[in-house]
């Protein structure tokens, strides 16, 4: 059985955002011991990711026909 290459790509985009989450909980959990520090490192790691997630949006990745 053959499947659309847009399902894999969704699966993917779908993985890697959720492993987003993965990396969030435990920094919010010891938010308080790392400071400024901690929230600056967390606020480049999302806007890394809310960059990738635009590109994405932007080709069309996100649209299912």
């Amino acid at each position: 059985m053959k499947f659309d290459v847009r399902y894999y790509l969704v699966a993917i985009l779908f993985i890697l955002f959720d492993l987003e989450i993965a990396f969030l909980v435990p920094w919010a959990t010891v938010f308080d011991e790392l400071g400024w520090y901690g929230f600056i490192v967390m606020v480049v790691f999302l806007g890394i990711l809310v960059v990738g997630f635009v590109y994405e949006w932007m080709k069309g990745a996100l649209e299912w026909e």
